[in-house]
């Protein structure tokens, strides 16, 4: 029998649970004798605590973006942070320790931090004794993911390691590996980025089509030299609803999408992606080589993702919806721009997934 590998993701945003089936996708290609499960761990109860902390998150990001800035900034301090993960672990570890029970895993590998602190409690309180190996999926660490019993950290920069260690994590639990994603990404564009002449917008607002995204597709429907506009939606029907709307009133040829795997292909025929930079998303255009433009970021670990993809390169942050337009319409007229920005991406590209397996397939082993 092969290993028996849990992992667990949390259902508030789409990236935790796209990192997630990114590393059982590659697990299962490598180790066919593997038993990978992947759990949702707020995916169940029409209503509980899980799914009320769940809404309550999301309704913060679309409508009171600056109240989830307080909140991530406060919790992010150690003593603060310690509360509130004292306060969630210990609602969810009930459920943790029913999961573990029915799965038997020899390691859990957990893609969101609520799931590995209801692990670690646990852990701590020697109801179970199972490597954890904690993916964090943004470019910043925050303490929400600090826990003692965690045994292996997985974080997409170098700079990641100095933040950790400050939050006193040991050096040898930290591994620089990048952020999975699915196998997909890496398959290469079928003509050169610039070949065409063509100029395609790809605009997302993430899986959960969250941000003013309406907006933005109104503003760039007025910038010069646009032939025409892909615009994802995601799982947010009523944006979808309001896109298709709207649609016959644009200039421009407009192509609406819902929930799409197609994902890959819009960003190889893009010329620009615009989007939220969810580290996921970031991670997939830069593995893509598409040029990216962000807006909307939420206060906190989106920032600080838009901040460091303009500095590697990859993407300008237009810091107010407003100024939109103007960033995309001058990169649309600078190909050098464009060019070098598609070259930088491309040269920063890490296969998360494969890396993650590997260290977390050593912790096994060892």
């Amino acid at each position: 029998m092969g290993q028996r590998i849990l992992i667990v993701s949390a259902s508030i945003g789409t990236g935790h649970t796209q990192a997630a089936l990114a590393i059982q996708e590659y697990w299962e290609q490598q180790d066919p004798t593997a038993e990978i499960h992947h759990v949702d761990f707020l995916g169940k109860d029409t209503f509980s605590f899980d799914n009320l902390l769940k809404e309550t998150y999301f309704k913060m990001l679309d409508f009171f973006p600056f109240l989830y800035d307080i909140v991530y900034r406060w919790s992010g301090g150690e003593w603060k942070g310690s509360v509130a993960q004292t306060v969630v672990s210990w609602m969810l570890k009930n459920r943790m320790e029913k999961l573990i029970q029915k799965e038997e895993p020899d390691l859990i590998v957990c893609t969101h931090p609520f799931p590995c602190g209801a692990a670690s409690v646990l852990k701590r309180h020697k109801k179970i004794d199972i490597p954890i190996a904690a993916v964090m999926t943004d470019f910043a660490a925050h303490q929400f993911w600090r826990y003692e019993e965690v045994d292996a950290y997985h974080v997409a920069t170098p700079a990641m390691v100095y933040e950790l260690l400050n939050m006193e994590v040991p050096l040898e639990k930290i591994h620089v590996t990048g952020i999975p994603i699915m196998r997909h990404f890496y398959e290469p564009l079928t003509e050169p980025y610039g070949s065409e002449s063509c100029k395609r917008i790809l605009l997302m607002g993430g899986g959960l089509g969250l941000g003013c995204v309406e907006e933005a597709l109104q503003r760039l429907d007025k910038v010069p030299g646009i032939d025409e506009i892909h615009v994802v939606a995601g799982l947010n029907d009523a944006l979808y609803n309001s896109l298709h709307r709207i649609k016959d009133s644009l200039e421009r040829p407009i192509y609406i999408y819902g929930y799409t795997n197609e994902i890959p292909n819009l960003m190889r025929k893009a010329t620009l992606l615009v989007t939220k930079p969810g580290a996921l998303t970031c991670m997939e255009g830069v593995t893509i080589g598409v040029p990216m433009v962000f807006f909307n970021a939420i206060p906190g670990q989106e920032e600080a993702n838009a901040e460091l993809l303009e500095q590697k390169g990859c993407g300008k942050w237009a810091r107010h919806i407003e100024n939109l337009d103007d960033v995309v319409g001058a990169l649309l007229q600078n190909q050098e721009r464009l060019q070098a920005m598609h070259e930088a991406a491309k040269a920063w590209q890490v296969d998360g997934a494969e890396e993650i397996v590997k260290a977390c397939q050593k912790m096994i082993h060892t």
